[in-house]
Order: C-alpha cells, then structure tokens, then sequence
C-alpha cells in the first residue's frame, strides 16, 4: 500500500481529511469509464490500479492492471494492498468483493449502493424511500403475475429482469396481451413458474406494491413497469463527497437507438424550471442514499412536466462525457475529487454540447474522418472532440468512443451529426 491514508485509520478521520494527490486509487473494472478516470486523476497527481479479467483492459492500458476475476478474493486483496482508496467503474461488479475490500481497505462508496442499484426492485424502493417518484411497477414471479400486473398497469408496458441487462438487455416492450407469455419465457430464468395460478409474489394493490421491502420481493426475477407517455429522458449526474457536499452537473436530454444511448444534448431542450428540479431530484437522491462519488440519474419528462426516476448508476455515465469538453470540470475528475474527499470542482457549462456515441459500426468512419479536414465542422461552426476507449474488439452495437461536439447552438451540433452520414448504418 503507497503512501497516504493507513489501512488502520479511524474511517471518521478518513472523511474529514482528503485523500492528497500522490496517493493510488484502485478501480474495481478496467473498462472505458475506468480509463477516463484514470486520465483525468492522473494530470491531479493521483496513481491508479485496476482489477480486470481482460487482459488490455482500457484503462490497463494507461494504468496498472491486476488481471484476474472479480470474484477473485486474493486478487481483490492484491488490490487493497496496493491502493490507498478503492472505487468501481460500473455496478455489476461482485458486491460481496465490494463488501470485503470495505472491511479490509478504505471504500468511501461502501458495497450498501452497489447492493441497491444491482436489483431494481431494491432500487425502486430506494428512490421512493427517499421521497423522489418513479413509474408505477410490479414484481414478476411467474406468468400468473406477469399477466395480473399487465391488467392492472396496463399496456404498453416495460417487462425487466431485476438484474442485469443493459443497453436494452433483459428487456422488452410489451404492447399486446399475446406478447406477454413469449416475453416471460425469454427473460425468466429457468424453472420459473409459468402457471396460470397466482403465486406468492402475485401483485398487490396500494403503495406497498412495487416495494421491495415486502415479504418474498427479492424472490421475483422480474419487474414489470408502466410505459409512462414522455416527451423526452434526461439525465443528472451528481457527486457527494464524504464531508457531505454535493453538486449536480446540468442535466442532459438523451436520445436513444435500438435501446442504447446515440446522443446527449446539454442543455436539454426543456424550460429551465425543469432542468432544476432534475437537479434538484439527483441531489436529494445522492444525499438519501447517503452515497459517495457519483450518481447519474435517468428521469422521464412528460408532456405536462412531471418527472419520474427510471434508472440510476453509482458511477460515472455515458450521458455524463459531454462534461469531458464542455464544463468546468469533468464528471470523471469530480468522482475523483469525491472519492478522496476533495473540494467538489465546478459544474458550470462552459459552452453547449452534443455527445455522439461511436459504436463498432460507426469506428472507421469515425477515426478516418478526424484525419482530414472537417467541412462541414468549419461550415457549422462545430468543434468536434474525439475519444477513443482503447478496446480490442469492435463490434456492431459496442461502445467503441464518443465524439464531444462543442457548439453555441446544439441544432447545429445535432446537423453535423445528421450531415456526416456515420450514423446512418
């Protein structure tokens, strides 16, 4: 372990004193967001380590890297001896490796958020306990349920897995009542009933309904939700520090494609009263959950202006790159920064943006057109910024970069995208 903060420190004089640059942070996954970290802590002066199975890992490839699972028990506690503070990049890491390296090591995001946001009826009941709305939903435990919960919400509906899935996996749209049994026989796991009885976790009226905090809740494999009518979905990433402060970044309007994030457009095009209760609505989630780091927030808008949680990630986002280029300070400095108990930096926007993913398919075209000149960039006015993840396969559907489209009108950051015809396979 490097210099810093002793294993053996009392953890309340951990979270009044910062963690000073010099000191090794350990990242649980070396994917792209644990690259990005990576990058922005080192130019602080911060050393970095990450765990991951992949060899040449991204964010290996800028940091040390302790190849092996993360379920790997000696491998975790490799990680704590070398670092002085230990962090995650993304959710579905082990949360009982999280929940020893808390006992062994210095983990100011503890594994209690990670054991939350892993299962989304336990995360449904979190945002409510913290008195924040989300759309009416019911747990899944067999056909029976699956078909009760449809007759009570209604269709369209959204029907989940309650773990898992990302980008629009373990998940499907349901529209008529004759979709309902093949959608449950796809994401059920095996062996889950598919009778025409009713179950013990049938669904239940009133508010405790969707409440994972009632009996057999976590036995239900799936989460049925309510299709609520929107005008758009955005997006607030915040950050907590230890000490208690917290700030939110602008909120982002995100477009989607075949269930995976295309664009983010900041500022969202809603009035800015909107725009401030999101923000207000990710602060009093990142202070209830009495979370550390960041949390990035996914709400609906509807057409009257009401908004509602859909999702949330303890860690840094996708619709949270844009603050790479476009703020004061970036999403993945500011975990940083909160994780080692600094002064929080500035969220100020410094100029619009448009944050378009790079996808396998989208890759050539994308780095072969930052080798020559950018007509229409000089024509539009737009100043695109280009970020490359470092993964050593690219395929159709993965996240292989983003481009930062720095603007003073997103409309004309949004007609570079359309006019450059890369995404249009």
């Amino acid at each position: 372990m490097s210099g810093g903060v002793s294993r053996d420190a009392d953890l309340s004089e951990r979270k009044a004193q910062p963690l000073r640059p010099g000191a090794t942070v350990g990242v649980l996954g070396g994917g792209q967001l644990g690259r990005m970290m990576a990058l922005a802590g080192s130019a602080m002066g911060y050393r970095f380590v990450a765990l991951d199975p992949a060899p040449d890992a991204p964010c290996g490839q800028v940091s040390p890297q302790i190849v092996a699972a993360y379920d790997d028990i000696d491998a975790a506690r490799e990680l704590a001896r070398r670092a002085d503070v230990i962090t995650y990049e993304f959710e579905n890491v082990d949360a009982g490796v999280a929940a020893l390296l808390a006992e062994e090591s210095y983990v100011p995001q503890g594994s209690a958020l990670l054991h939350t946001t892993q299962h989304r009826l336990r995360e449904k009941a979190a945002i409510i306990a913290a008195g924040v709305p989300v759309a009416p939903y019911r747990k899944v435990a067999s056909l029976a349920d699956l078909k009760a919960a449809a007759a009570e919400l209604g269709l369209p509906a959204v029907l989940k897995t309650v773990t898992g899935g990302y980008d629009g996996k373990g998940q499907a749209v349901l529209r008529r009542v004759d979709e309902l049994e093949e959608a449950f026989r796809r994401l059920a796991p095996e062996g889950a009933p598919a009778a025409e009885t009713g179950s013990a976790a049938s669904p239940q009226a009133g508010p405790s309904a969707g409440d994972a905090g009632f009996p057999g809740a976590e036995d239900a494999p799936l989460v049925l939700e309510k299709f609520v009518p929107f005008r758009c979905e955005i997006s607030v990433v915040a950050a907590r520090s230890p000490r208690g402060e917290v700030k939110s970044f602008p909120a982002a309007e995100n477009i989607h494609v075949s269930n995976i994030l295309h664009l983010s457009i900041v500022p969202a095009r809603v009035p800015e009263a909107i725009q401030r209760k999101a923000r207000e609505l990710a602060e009093k989630l990142i202070a209830g959950l009495d979370a550390v780091g960041l949390l990035a927030v996914e709400m609906f808008v509807t057409e009257d202006g009401e908004l509602f949680v859909n999702e949330l990630a303890p860690r840094p986002h996708n619709s949270g790159h844009y603050t790479m280029d476009a703020c004061a300070t970036s999403q993945f400095e500011q975990h940083v920064r909160a994780v080692c108990n600094l002064p929080l930096g500035s969220t100020e926007l410094l100029t619009p943006a448009v944050m378009v993913n790079v996808l396998g398919e989208h890759l050539e075209g994308a780095v072969g057109r930052f080798s020559s000149d950018d007509e229409e960039a000089n024509r539009l006015g737009v100043i695109p910024k280009l970020h490359i993840y470092g993964k050593t396969e690219s395929k159709t559907g993965r996240k292989m970069g983003h481009i930062n489209l720095l603007c003073k009108d997103t409309a004309d950051a949004l007609a570079w995208v359309e006019q450059t015809n890369l995404w249009r396979n």
